[in-house]
């Protein structure tokens, strides 16, 4: 019998962020249609800009990079808490052996930050265990449900993520 092949570890893609921003939405790590398109939330199915526009009131621009300029107009930044791991799939229960992204000097770099949303629960936990809630105390941090489209036990509907995804607009 043959060991089973450790899968690549894979890396995230770099800050979506400029000099205006004052949120920043961190998800874990991106998924595989993700990772292969080079785009936050490439997964047609995730809820991420859906819940976006409907927050922003703003029409969906289609394109990927019309999406990312709606994002900077309204000051928000997109990363993950996730550098580098190893997973199979794209589920965030698969990750193993995660190292951070080096939050503490994105937070120098671009001090009009004023709120860090987490997408789910797995980037919350990473950033708790890897960096901590005091790395920067003027931050206010929000936990949010994922935008992730698998099932799970604490799963919301669309109505209920775009309900608690709304409280990120006093900061805009």
């Amino acid at each position: 019998m043959f060991p089973l092949k450790q899968p690549d570890r894979i890396t995230s893609m770099a800050p979506v962020i400029d000099s205006e921003a004052k949120v920043l939405i961190l998800g874990s790590i991106p998924g595989v249609k993700s990772l292969q398109a080079q785009h936050y939330y490439g997964n047609p199915r995730n809820h991420f800009w859906e819940i976006i526009f409907a927050i922003l009131q703003e029409e969906d621009p289609g394109e990927y990079a019309a999406r990312l300029a709606l994002l900077q107009q309204h000051h928000i930044a997109l990363w993950d808490v996730i550098h580098s791991c190893y997973r199979k799939g794209s589920l965030d229960s698969a990750i193993t052996e995660e190292l951070p992204n080096d939050l503490e000097k994105l937070y120098r770099d671009y001090p009009k930050l004023r709120v860090v949303v987490f997408n789910g629960g797995k980037a919350y936990r990473s950033y708790r265990k890897h960096i901590g809630l005091d790395a920067a105390p003027c931050l206010r941090y929000l936990p949010m449900p994922s935008t992730s489209p698998m099932p799970g036990k604490n799963v919301k509907s669309l109505p209920e993520k775009v309900e608690a995804w709304a409280e990120l607009k006093q900061y805009l």
